[in-house]
């Protein structure tokens, strides 16, 4: 997520003048705590600890839930984000975005992936477990989730600009982590990124996270699944390509080298012979703690 260094985010901003605050993103980073556990580990009152988690809530980095158990009801809270990208130089006009488009994560226009793999829609698996056959079944566009041990899947990115119009910025966001039999935090996967069949760089994914139950995971969706991935953000200008800001490769968007209402074929694979060959799972809209499909965006020249 990039968050804007203005006023207009002090409720985020905020959250980390406090130590105390901070300490509490820290323990909730390694494992869900109701109240009395975080008021038990930071030493201060359940009352303060309340104020603490009101305002992380607010801020949207932490959720709290009231769940009910044999010694009556609870507030157990959660880490909701995993990251944050501070935005320090304000948007200009001329960089506003020209075009914004979503891709729901089954809208693949090629795969060739191998076991583990699967899919599923917001309410049922799609097809069969471990069956690549299935990612050609026509109802693959309506997945929500796709997860994949080895392999690639493809996406066709539309050009809308005109004629007269140049690309100068493009930015691909998408929630996504490794892919382990279950899951395994401890699971890194060499996940790579080419845009028209070019390399654009590669990312090592630590895990595949399903410890904390994802914001959005569906109630049908089992426990011992995978349940939430890391929202990550793919920049292309002038300067380079870049992962959430920091630099991946040199390729640029003059590299791209797009013409007019040519699509952008944007491929993410995890490649058997990598390192760490661990797979990729991908989160739409219905799954993970981000409400987003692969989101598109495009700035052009003025």
């Amino acid at each position: 997520m990039q968050i804007d260094v203005s006023t207009k985010n002090m409720a985020f901003l905020e959250c980390f003048s406090s130590e105390t605050r901070v300490k509490m993103i820290e323990l909730l980073s390694e494992e869900p705590l109701n109240i009395k556990q975080l008021s038990q580990r930071l030493d201060i009152s359940s009352a303060i600890v309340t104020k603490h988690v009101q305002k992380l809530e607010q801020a949207g980095i932490l959720r709290a839930e009231n769940v009910t158990g044999i010694r009556g009801t609870q507030k157990i809270c959660y880490l909701q984000m995993d990251q944050a990208v501070l935005q320090f130089r304000a948007k200009k006009a001329h960089e506003l975005p020209t075009t914004s488009i979503a891709i729901p994560v089954g809208q693949y226009a090629a795969y060739d992936v191998q076991p583990t793999c699967g899919l599923a829609s917001a309410s049922q698996l799609i097809g069969v477990l471990d069956d690549p056959r299935y990612f050609a079944d026509p109802q693959h566009v309506q997945a929500g989730i796709l997860w994949f041990g080895s392999g690639y899947v493809e996406y066709r990115i539309p050009n809308f600009l005109h004629s007269n119009q140049r690309l100068r910025s493009l930015e691909i966001s998408f929630e996504i982590c490794s892919e382990a039999p279950g899951f395994n935090e401890n699971w890194p996967s060499d996940i790579s990124f080419s845009l028209n069949d070019k390399p654009v760089g590669m990312w090592t994914c630590p895990g595949d996270f399903g410890k904390q139950r994802g914001v959005l995971t569906p109630e049908w969706w089992g426990a011992g699944n995978t349940q939430h991935g890391l929202l990550k953000i793919i920049t292309v200008n002038s300067q380079g390509s870049f992962l959430d800001g920091t630099p991946l490769s040199s390729f640029t968007t003059e590299d791209l080298a797009m013409s007019f209402s040519q699509d952008i074929r944007f491929r993410i694979a995890s490649p058997a012979t990598a390192d760490n060959p661990g797979g990729v799972t991908l989160f739409g809209k219905a799954f993970g703690n981000y409400a987003q499909d692969i989101v598109v965006t495009m700035y052009a020249e003025k």
